[in-house]
C-alpha cells in the first residue's frame, strides 16, 4: 500500500494495517504525538481502529523535549 506521509510518498509493509501500527514502526510514542488523516486529527484512542488505505493522506507532529 502506498500512502503519502508528512508529504512523502512511501510504501508499507503489508503488517502494517492501522496508525498504531505505523506509529510503532517508526517507534514514536503515541503519548505525545498527534496525527492527522486525511485531513482530520485522530483521537489517541481510535489509533489501533483507524485503518490506513492506498492513497491516505497521513500528517504526524511529535513532540521532542530538550533545553
Amino acid at each position: 500500500m502506498n500512502i503519502q506521509l508528512n508529504g512523502r510518498s512511501i510504501d508499507l509493509p503489508d503488517h502494517i494495517t492501522t496508525v498504531s501500527e505505523l506509529l510503532d514502526s517508526y517507534d514514536i510514542k503515541k503519548k505525545i504525538s498527534v496525527v492527522e488523516h486525511n485531513k482530520e486529527i485522530i483521537r489517541r484512542l481510535d489509533y489501533e481502529h483507524t485503518k490506513l488505505a492506498d492513497g491516505d493522506r497521513v500528517e504526524i507532529v511529535h513532540f521532542v523535549g530538550g533545553g
